[in-house]
């Protein structure tokens, strides 16, 4: 396939291009959560990594990875234009996941990590409310 623009233009181009909200991950767990009833988080709350969900009391992050972009193992798929790039840029992406939730783990967060393709999945609704549960406890505790 052939670009009909210039690589710097596209690049230009794709760099402006700001997603939140997308339908498949955040939305499709935010009505989950909801109809849950797991209430009370905010949204790209301004901690490390701008976590997609986040009870700052409870200091529970819920980040809602997309496969592409993160390297889903299950739903891997690389394009065959570029290989190296994209290969770079997902690896980069999957350590700069990894440096977020360690440095979050270390300022005392509880972080969960969902696949896209897990959205749905209910032991990820029992994930999410087991981390809440162990946060209020310990809470409760102290």
């Amino acid at each position: 396939m052939v670009d009909h623009v210039s690589r710097e233009v596209r690049s230009k181009i794709m760099a402006s291009v700001r997603s939140k909200g997308n339908r498949t991950t955040e939305v499709a767990l935010g009505r989950l959560l909801w109809a849950a009833a797991l209430r009370g988080y905010r949204k790209h709350w301004p901690v490390d990594g701008h976590p997609d969900f986040a009870w700052p009391g409870l200091k529970v992050a819920v980040f809602v990875d997309g496969c592409f972009w993160h390297g889903c193992k299950r739903c891997k798929y690389l394009p065959r234009s570029r290989v190296k790039f994209w290969r770079d840029k997902i690896e980069g992406n999957k350590r700069r996941d990894r440096r977020v939730s360690d440095r979050l783990r270390r300022a005392g967060w509880t972080v969960v990590r969902v696949r896209e393709c897990a959205v749905r999945r209910e032991s990820t609704l029992r994930k999410i409310a087991c981390a809440l549960g162990k946060a209020r406890r310990a809470a409760n505790v102290a």
